[in-house]
């Protein structure tokens, strides 16, 4: 279960890198570049941070095809993709749903106090899209009041407050997930956003 969410995962943030990229208009060799920056920046920076030494996706060719064939196959169906913006928002948040509860248990897999895995679930799964955004000249998500790195904390939070029950593991990293995309797809839709210091 683990492994098929790191994977879903990869997927989900190559589709919203390339989305990206296609709006802004970008060649082929581009939409590549970001989709795997995308992808991978988060899970890059985690395995640093960790001493994780190759990377995760430098030990497994996987995640370098997924995103070939996934860049490949977004481009190939970018016509029947009608709402763009809903389209990334989804995949997006798929994507930080998941890569916040692989975040969490790689921290939890090399011993790190709980607040410290919660904050490597939240930089795996939103610093990928920091990256994207800066190379495609947009203020990251993560950067404006909306409610996004919140929502993975939430879901790392509920990680930990569900693991000692006595449900299945793979119940646990599906709860959690869920409610980093639930959290993140309520607010967009109800428009609820963080606090600013500034007045619009």
């Amino acid at each position: 279960m683990f492994h098929t969410l790191d994977i879903i995962g990869t997927i989900a943030f190559a589709i919203s890198g390339v989305l990206v990229a296609i709006s802004k208009k970008m060649d082929l060799f581009g939409i590549l570049i970001i989709a795997f920056v995308t992808a991978i920046g988060g899970g890059t920076l985690r395995d640093l941070l960790i001493g994780n030494t190759p990377v995760s996706w430098m030990q497994d060719m996987t995640y370098t095809y997924v995103i070939l064939i996934t860049t490949v196959v977004t481009i190939l169906s970018k016509s029947k993709i009608d709402y763009l913006r809903t389209s990334l928002l989804l995949f997006d948040t798929i994507g930080i749903g998941l890569y916040t509860v692989v975040g969490v248990e790689k921290g939890i897999s090399a011993g790190l106090n709980p607040i410290i895995c919660i904050a490597l679930g939240t930089i795996s799964a939103c610093f990928g899209g920091v990256i994207r955004d800066i190379l495609c000249n947009e203020i990251p998500v993560i950067f404006r009041k909306e409610i996004y790195a919140t929502a993975c904390i939430l879901g790392g939070l509920c990680y930990f407050l569900i693991q000692n029950l006595p449900i299945d593991n793979n119940v646990v990293f599906i709860i959690a997930g869920s409610v980093v995309i639930i959290t993140r797809l309520l607010a967009v839709k109800f428009k609820i956003t963080l606090p600013t210091i500034y007045k619009d």
